[in-house]
């Protein structure tokens, strides 16, 4: 991309919703097909090249040939050489990590602009019998129509390439943004030795001008491998007949357009000139994932990465997990792009991790990463669904969000860091995108499904303009690929839906037993800006009691959920694992006065309902007015007397809540005067019995 054309570029901005009157006629469904999709938020490799103050390149459409090697084409740059171009064409050697690029022809060696204003763009390659073919199209010099291309082919590695020098292959703006699907090394993959092809009509991406009609369609064509520089040769998808078999036509205008999204996002946007209601076919790649039997198109907007999967190249088609980086500038940590693929060499056998490749210009927006505008990788995973039972049992300890292969899900990132569950609730992590949404949500996907029946949110700052839920979050679970409201959910204290919300302050949503492979927090977003902020979301199977084991306490004073009464010393064994009854951590009292000093914390009760607390505690043994109970309001609603003598021991106490909504758990005891008391607790469930 130019840098003359950038500046238009960068002040767009796009989305994940649709927004209210947008168009969905005929749009594909979402996707059961992956329980789990992760993808990094910007990249972290890539193919070194010489000087990192240059423009590289950008779209590299890419193919992994028979002598090991990936070969990518580039525009606008130098590649790895030293000269820029419109066009050039590259080696790729090595894996991720330790990839080397070799620079091999550029310019006039590889087409020619057919159109007045136009330059030449690398949009496909493939490889295929040991040879090289790449499709170039003309584009306008605002990005913003493609009305012809052809397909040069090389019999050497890409030095030298020939192509019909008297007229494109393709015109009339139909089928001018061409590329090929990859079908692994040398097409090995390919089931009938055709070669495949997609293309877009009009444009490589929606049109930002809107002078041309925004691409909503998809085409497919097939070709034999010998013949792809043959115009007549070429067959177009003409959809499938009653049993499902594709049919095929050489008329370009009876064609069917293998994947149709009417989908137009971004709709409301905060900066005034930024494009809105985008489309979210582009031009990007389409790979065949042989050990996972599922093709993968890649495609993107200004700021998302759009994804469809199918068990066919013609589909059906279905759209899953995009990627939203928001509005700009981005930073090193957080970026998107364009022309997205994923390179079939750096998949690996069991096809659920691959690198996703993608580019962005660097100029303006704030960016500056090495790995922008060049060859880009960032790490991608996909965890097929598999139908599981939970096995999980009633633990309070137990953070099904740091269970492994948990995958955050979030609106957007606006700082890239999806760090909510590394057991740190100071910390703030929110999904500002430019523009005003009605959604924010938080939470998490499996690759198997978990009994659940609690959440504890953690805000993280709260903004003047933004950073709180503006309606109470539901909790959802999904099941079978749909998101759900849980029932009998309360929130303990109350959420405000404003500002008061607070930063850093934490709120538990407890709910009825169910289960699911994923779970979120969701509502409308607040504040002029339409965002909300996290610190820390977790997930739970288990007590009413939160954090009851003190294992989520990040120092040695007493921190939310917990709250103390009394003038006597207290605080939590941080890391003294000798000194817990299971764990890293304990809390503990150490007193010298005759009042009552005690922990104790407000949770929720389902009305009516017979529960067990239990908790675990061990005591200097000079005192005899330990208490362990639950109260109602501030009086005590069941209780035990006990003296704690050295020595973890279990207290019990079972009750009926009666017509409560909340109750408040508290152990402590009362002291002797001028003597030196202590106590240490552990472990403090209350469950239903």
């Amino acid at each position: 991309m130019r840098k003359l054309a950038l500046t238009a570029a960068l002040t767009l901005g796009l989305g994940l919703v649709v927004p209210a009157g947008a168009t969905t006629t005929a749009s594909p469904p979402e996707s059961t097909f992956f329980s789990t999709v992760g993808i990094d938020a910007g990249a972290t490799v890539g193919a070194p090249a010489i000087g990192d103050d240059k423009d590289h390149g950008d779209l590299w459409p890419n193919c992994w040939s028979d002598d090991d090697n990936v070969y990518a084409a580039y525009g606008d740059g130098v590649g790895f050489g030293t000269s820029a171009s419109d066009i050039g064409v590259t080696r790729i050697s090595g894996m991720p990590g330790s990839l080397t690029g070799t620079q091999l022809a550029q310019g006039d060696q590889l087409g020619k602009v057919w159109t007045a204003n136009h330059t030449r763009k690398p949009t496909g390659l493939a490889c295929v019998g040991g040879a090289l073919y790449l499709a170039v199209q003309d584009l306008a010099f605002d990005f913003d129509d493609a009305p012809a291309a052809t397909i040069a082919k090389s019999t050497d590695k890409g030095r030298t390439w020939t192509y019909n020098t008297a007229a494109p292959m393709f015109g009339g703006s139909k089928f001018t943004t061409i590329f090929f699907l990859d079908y692994g090394k040398d097409n090995v993959n390919s089931p009938d030795g055709y070669v495949y092809a997609y293309g877009l009509d009009n444009n490589w991406r929606d049109s930002f001008s809107n002078r041309v009609p925004d691409p909503a369609d998809l085409w497919l064509a097939k070709v034999p491998a010998a013949s792809i520089q043959d115009r007549s040769a070429w067959r177009f998808y003409a959809g499938a007949d009653p049993n499902g078999v594709p049919q095929w036509t050489a008329d370009l205008n009876a064609r069917v357009a293998a994947l149709h999204d009417d989908r137009h996002i971004y709709g409301t946007v905060g900066t005034s000139g930024r494009a809105r209601d985008l489309t979210t076919i582009s031009q990007g790649g389409v790979v065949y994932n042989k050990a996972l039997n599922r093709y993968i198109y890649t495609s993107w907007t200004e700021y998302t990465f759009e994804f469809y999967e199918s068990p066919t190249p013609w589909g059906p088609w279905s759209h899953f997990t995009p990627k939203d980086f928001g509005g700009y500038p981005w930073s090193h940590a957080k970026h998107g792009g364009y022309a997205t693929t994923i390179p079939s060499k750096y998949i690996s056998a069991d096809g659920k991790n691959m690198w996703l490749q993608s580019n962005v210009c660097t100029c303006g927006g704030g960016l500056s990463d090495r790995w922008a505008y060049t060859f880009s990788l960032r790490k991608m995973s996909l965890t097929p669904s598999v139908p599981t039972t939970p096995d999980n049992t009633l633990d309070g300890t137990r953070n099904l969000a740091r269970e492994p292969g948990t995958v955050p899900i979030e609106r957007a990132t606006h700082f890239g860091q999806a760090v909510y569950n590394d057991g740190v609730r100071a910390q703030n992590e929110d999904d500002w995108n430019d523009e005003r949404k009605p959604l924010s949500w938080w939470g998490y996907t499996w690759p198997r499904t978990y009994n659940l029946n609690k959440v504890v949110y953690t805000t993280g700052t709260m903004f003047g303009d933004g950073g709180w839920f503006a309606s109470a979050p539901k909790v959802q679970v999904r099941r079978n690929g749909v998101w759900t409201d849980v029932t009998g959910q309360s929130a303990t204290p109350s959420y405000p839906t404003s500002s008061a919300a607070g930063t850093n302050r934490t709120y538990v949503f407890s709910f009825d037993l169910t289960s699911g492979d994923g779970v979120r927090i969701i509502g409308a977003p607040g504040g002029t800006q339409t965002f909300t902020s996290i610190g820390e979301l977790e997930a739970f199977y288990g007590s009413a009691v939160t954090d009851p084991s003190f294992e989520s306490q990040p120092a040695n004073a007493v921190g939310a959920p917990w709250e103390t009464e009394g003038t006597g010393p207290k605080g939590i064994d941080h890391d003294r694992g000798a000194w817990a009854q299971q764990g890293r951590n304990n809390g503990w009292i150490n007193a010298s006065d005759a009042g009552w000093n005690a922990f104790k914390q407000t949770v929720p009760v389902k009305p009516n309902t017979n529960y067990r607390l239990t908790g675990w505690v061990e005591g200097s043994g000079n005192f005899t007015g330990g208490y362990f109970g639950i109260r109602a309001g501030t009086t005590p609603y069941a209780e035990l007397n006990y003296s704690a003598a050295p020595g973890y021991k279990q207290l019990t106490v079972d009750f009926n809540s009666g017509a409560n909504t909340t109750m408040t758990v508290f152990t402590g005891y009362w002291g002797t005067a001028n003597t030196a008391t202590w106590l240490r607790l552990d472990n403090i469930s209350l469950i239903p019995r």
